[in-house]
C-alpha cells in the first residue's frame, strides 16, 4: 500500500498519524516520510524495541508483557493506544513482531501483531503470520501491511 495514498487521505480528513514499532524499528515512520507533505499528517513515531522502552515510551504494562510477551496483540494494543494518547494523532499504528531469523513453536519467525488505535474508535489487533520468508522480507511486509490498515480505516468513513 502507498504511503502517498495514505497522505492523500489523511490531509483531506485531517488526521494526524503516529506510530509505535519495535520489529521495524522505525521503518513504518520512515516510509510515511518519504513522501513529500508528510508533516501535514505524521506527528511522530516511537521506536520501542525493548520491553522497558515499551513501558517508558507507550505506558505497556510490565504485567501485559510478563503474562503473554512482547510478541502479542495485547502488547500491540497497548502500544498504539499509548502512541495515540502521548502524541498529537488522531491514529496510531503498532506493530511488535519476530522478523527471524529464530522464534520458536509457539511464537514462530515472521509473526507480527498489529494494533490500530484511533480517537474514539475501538482498537482494532490482527497477527499476521508471514513465514520465516528472511528478515528484510518481514520488515518490509511488516511495513506495507502498517501501510494498509492504516489506508483502509481512513476509508472507512
Amino acid at each position: 500500500m502507498s504511503a502517498a495514498r495514505l497522505l492523500e487521505l489523511a490531509r483531506a480528513k485531517g488526521v494526524m498519524i503516529a506510530t509505535a514499532e519495535s520489529c521495524t524499528a522505525g521503518l513504518i515512520s520512515g516510509a510515511i516520510t518519504e513522501v513529500a507533505g508528510s508533516s501535514a499528517i505524521f506527528d511522530r513515531g516511537f521506536v520501542t524495541y525493548t520491553n522497558s522502552a515499551k513501558a517508558e515510551m507507550l505506558a505497556v504494562h510490565p504485567r501485559t508483557i510478563q503474562a503473554v510477551g512482547a510478541v502479542s496483540e495485547e502488547v500491540a494494543r497497548e502500544m498504539a493506544e499509548g502512541a495515540l494518547n502521548r502524541s498529537a494523532a488522531h491514529l496510531a499504528v503498532a506493530v511488535t513482531g519476530i522478523a527471524g531469523p529464530g522464534g520458536s513453536e509457539h511464537k514462530p519467525e515472521g509473526r507480527v501483531c498489529f494494533g490500530l488505535a484511533q480517537t474514539g474508535r475501538k482498537t482494532l489487533t490482527e497477527t499476521v503470520e508471514f513465514g520465516a520468508i528472511g528478515r528484510a522480507e518481514v520488515r518490509a511486509a511488516t511495513v506495507a501491511h502498517a501501510l494498509a490498515l492504516l489506508v483502509a480505516r481512513l476509508s472507512e468513513d
